[in-house]
């Protein structure tokens, strides 16, 4: 069957209220020839996403409104390599409801990490593509070992770059500034073909606007990485907002004109020298 995420916005409710619902999804889904998976509830928003297997949106609405009347807001179809890519990180607990690894309400809400390799093409032309493979794999285990230490989730590597996901905003930028220090360092040792790296980052919930996951929030996280330069780190206001009272040092960059998006972005740069 199709799978499919519903999301119900601006509830006013406890873990305890959604998770009764839950429940009643679960003894309701058999008669609706529906399967209701797991769910993520963001209390401080008061999102909630829904995890089904439904033949279609209107199952999963017919479920809900049996259940317990809370019809969602928006229902639409979702791949589950993507759902597994990005909210993985979590474990099942309590017939369905996601978690952290601290046993907190997992509300899906995810840090979006972007690494590009700065002057590949011309490193290529300049090297070969012997050389140049080296220097790709070198890249490659120094990036996605600083992502993993950091308990971040590597959704796919761009050929220039990655693409990751964070549970938490201190996490990403941890990750970030490791990456960059390690090409530092890993210059220092070979400057002949040095390894330069622009890294950005945003933030959102798992489902926005359109039929993609993490649609909005992953194109504006590639964009501010666009919008980098070699060796330094940008992150969207939203990051920085997460990060109040952290130790980080950020830069004021001002609001920035990003390809794609009709409205510029107030962007902040991660002092990590």
């Amino acid at each position: 069957m199709p799978l499919f995420m519903d999301i119900h916005r601006n509830l006013q409710a406890t873990i305890d209220d959604v998770w009764r619902a839950h429940l009643g999804d679960l003894e309701a889904q058999e008669k609706f020839g529906v399967r209701y998976l797991k769910y993520w509830f963001n209390t401080g928003a008061g999102t909630v996403c829904c995890l089904v297997q439904a033949p279609d949106p209107e199952s999963c609405s017919a479920c809900h409104l049996g259940a317990h009347g809370l019809v969602a807001d928006k229902i639409i179809e979702v791949q589950e390599d993507v759902v597994e890519a990005f909210l993985g990180d979590s474990v099942d607990a309590e017939l369905g409801r996601m978690v952290t690894r601290n046993a907190d309400s997992d509300g899906g809400f995810r840090t979006v990490l972007f690494t590009d390799l700065a002057g590949s093409t011309d490193l290529n032309r300049r090297i070969g593509d012997d050389a140049t493979m080296r220097i790709l794999h070198a890249h490659d285990a120094i990036v996605r070992r600083e992502i993993e230490t950091r308990h971040g989730r590597v959704i796919k590597h761009t050929g220039d770059g990655f693409m990751a996901a964070f549970s938490d905003a201190s996490s990403a930028i941890h990750a970030a500034v490791s990456i960059q220090k390690a090409l530092s360092a890993q210059n220092q040792r070979m400057p002949e073909n040095p390894i330069r790296v622009r890294i950005g980052m945003n933030a959102g919930e798992p489902v926005d606007e359109g039929n993609d996951l993490f649609g909005s929030a992953v194109q504006l996280a590639r964009r501010v990485c666009d919008a980098a330069d070699a060796e330094r780190i940008f992150v969207a206001n939203v990051v920085r907002e997460l990060c109040l009272g952290k130790s980080f040092q950020f830069q004021d960059l001002g609001e920035i004109p990003l390809k794609g998006f009709t409205e510029p972005f107030r962007l902040h740069e991660i002092v990590w020298r």
